[in-house]
């Protein structure tokens, strides 16, 4: 009986004790509550700003906040995987070439002297290498020697005639060049032309620079005949240059006439105007390198190329 008279009264203190109101919550005097109700309040108002903002971003973009994905998270993708389906360089057709050293006939910066080397009849031309060599005999008597001296007496005309024949890039198109050696073949994959010998006359002394091009692109379906790769690169040689330019111009020349997915030309060669005077470092090379389209943008592409030519070496 004790049992039965003690269970109730304990029941109810359990219950008198749930219903206690809980001192560090709903207390409005004392700190503790006022900490509790401060934070829940922040809780609150941070999830509303959160809301607020998906909102936003679902009503300006379609696309909630959350799940937004930045371009940077994207995975890259090797344009040689896929030839594209179009090519917007085929709307320029019959306009000015967009290319800063393609003329829209085939020329190279053509200039009034260089339009009319071109263009000259054989009795101009007989003119031309006439006035070349009096400009030599000129030379050569500033240089103290006597022109009319045995060893001297043909080196007017034969230096006026080498120097046209160092120079012949003036009279060359690129366009009969490729002489439409471009062939379709469905190929997406990297080629090379390696170790073109390269020789130039430098423009700033007129003395010679000798070296190497590499030259690769990619195809977007058609490819050129290998062998005008090097004849480009000769046309671009033979006339007065530096090796940046001449880099860049066999570059774009290439991605002119082609207009593949990429290309990349690298060129490392020695000059004598830095070997026969002025520092005079014999063993001293210049490397110069112009990359357009997918291989300037894909650096998987770049080394892949650079590997193959050999300028990843270690």
């Amino acid at each position: 009986m004790v049992q039965f008279a003690n269970s109730p009264k304990k029941e109810s203190e359990e219950e008198d004790i749930d219903r206690r109101p809980d001192s560090s919550s709903s207390e409005p005097g004392t700190p503790n509550g006022t900490l509790k109700r401060k934070s829940e309040s922040d809780s609150q108002s941070s999830k509303k700003k959160k809301k607020s903002k998906s909102e936003r971003g679902a009503k300006g973009n379609g696309i909630p906040h959350s799940k937004r994905r930045h371009s940077v998270s994207k995975p890259a993708r090797d344009p040689r995987d896929e030839a594209s389906p179009f090519r917007p360089s085929q709307e320029l057709a019959g306009t000015r070439s967009p290319s800063p050293v393609i003329d829209f006939d085939g020329l190279s910066r053509p200039s009034r002297g260089t339009r009319e080397r071109k263009e000259e009849t054989p009795e101009q031309a007989v003119a031309r290498l006439e006035k070349i060599s009096g400009a030599v005999r000129t030379i050569l008597e500033c240089l103290g020697e006597d022109p009319e001296r045995e060893g001297l007496l043909g080196t007017p005309e034969r230096y006026a005639k080498a120097m046209l024949f160092f120079t012949k890039g003036y009279q060359e198109n690129v366009r009969d060049i490729v002489n439409g050696a471009i062939f379709h073949e469905g190929h997406n994959e990297l080629v090379i032309v390696k170790d073109i010998e390269v020789f130039s006359l430098c423009e700033h002394h007129m003395v010679p620079f000798t070296g190497k091009m590499h030259i690769g692109y990619i195809p977007d379906r058609d490819v050129i005949g290998i062998s005008k790769l090097p004849r480009i690169a000769d046309m671009f040689s033979r006339r007065l240059q530096i090796q940046e330019r001449l880099t860049k111009d066999v570059a774009h020349a290439v991605m002119e006439v082609l207009k593949p997915q990429g290309v990349a030309v690298v060129m490392e060669s020695s000059h004598l105007c830095m070997v026969m005077r002025g520092v005079e470092k014999t063993s001293a090379t210049t490397i110069t390198s112009c990359v357009l389209g997918c291989i300037e943008k894909r650096e998987k592409t770049r080394n892949e190329f650079f590997s193959l030519v050999g300028l990843n070496r270690r």
